[in-house]
């Protein structure tokens, strides 16, 4: 849009004047649709951008920023002639991201209390309890650093569709982090012997963890935000997370008579579609931009081989996990076979192979 001509000349936050300024049918932004949706009603633009409205600078700025106000294209690498064409397709916003959530909890925390008054940890192999505080225990820590590197992402996105979509994702790693976490504790009460601590010691010293402690402190480290972004759910999510959480603690658990944990987890494949949606739906945008296109899919590919290493060097150093519990109901080499022809598929979909 632009400002009438006797607009111009006061640099004030909302003196310009444009078509639509006085309706409230929230016009001043082009909808993906025939129709804006509620989430773009309360998400386009709610980061304002002078390259949009605004005639003076970015109204607000962080002491020892960059420059160039609170936000700035190059806190990522990649480059688009239109950041602002990006649209979350699963469109949450604050108001359904906190029913979702609230839903789950009340489903895991049901779950759990159900089964603790059935008595249902009695019937839990004796081995599988081990796995389950060594590994299950180690996995909420890895949850926790994506989480982590999610939120610390979020800071730099350019508008707010990209920072909605990438805080929702952290959000979602957090809780899972803390299902897990209260999940082990409250069985935990009810087994003799069980110790709290081992996941953590786990994580920390088993050579089985250290490749994916690596990666995902790997994308921590890294100062561009998509690229935290793409790493997470284009690359380690179906290279180590699905295989793990679907892979083995969701196959594995039934065959040892554990009926609680697979609920506990399940909610976390659901979001993980959600977001690699969303992240997919941004990356083909970049990839395949008019003017910055080329130069965005080689940027990917770069990223692809850095994270894509690390992340098949994690996986390959969890397979001893696989062989540990009594009843083994899929091998990991059926498992990662999936976890291959998942990630072909998503970098098929972006151009990039």
């Amino acid at each position: 849009m632009v400002a009438t001509s006797s607009s111009i000349g006061s640099g004030a936050a909302g003196s310009a004047q444009f078509v639509g300024s006085n309706s409230r049918k929230y016009n001043y932004f082009e909808p993906r649709g025939k129709r804006a949706t509620h989430y773009e009603d309360v998400t386009v633009d709610v980061q304002p951008d002078p390259e949009r409205y605004l005639i003076q600078d970015w109204i607000i700025e962080f002491e020892g920023g960059k420059g160039g106000g609170a936000y700035t294209k190059d806190s990522t690498a990649a480059k688009s002639s239109n950041w602002h064409a990006f649209r979350a397709p699963d469109q949450e916003w604050e108001r359904t991201h906190y029913q979702r959530q609230s839903k789950i909890e009340t489903m895991v925390q049901h779950v759990i209390t159900n089964a603790r008054k059935a008595g249902a940890h009695k019937s839990f192999d004796k081995v599988w309890q081990t796995v389950l505080q060594k590994h299950l225990g180690a996995w909420k820590h890895a949850e926790f650093g994506l989480g982590t590197s999610l939120m610390q992402a979020q800071r730099y996105g350019f508008t707010q569709m990209i920072n909605n979509a990438t805080l929702t994702n952290s959000s979602y790693k957090m809780r899972l982090a803390q299902d897990i976490t209260l999940y082990l504790a409250e069985i935990g009460m009810d087994i003799d012997g069980w110790n709290d601590d081992l996941g953590k010691t786990t994580w920390l010293e088993d050579p089985i963890w250290q490749p994916t402690r690596e990666a995902i402190e790997t994308i921590m480290g890294s100062e561009d935000y998509l690229e935290q972004y793409f790493a997470i759910n284009i690359v380690f999510e179906p290279l180590v997370g699905e295989l793990l959480r679907s892979g083995f603690f969701m196959q594995a658990a039934a065959a040892n008579n554990d009926f609680i944990t697979p609920p506990v987890i399940s909610a976390a494949e659901a979001d993980y579609e959600r977001n690699l949606a969303n992240t997919v739906d941004l990356i083909y945008l970049l990839a395949n931009d008019e003017e910055y296109g080329a130069q965005n899919k080689t940027l990917f590919k770069s990223w692809l081989k850095k994270h894509g290493d690390l992340a098949h060097k994690a996986a390959a150093a969890l397979q001893p996990i696989w062989s540990q519990p009594h009843s083994k109901p899929v091998s990991f080499e059926d498992v990662k076979a999936v976890s291959q022809e998942r990630i072909g598929q998503i970098v098929a979909e972006l151009g990039l192979e």
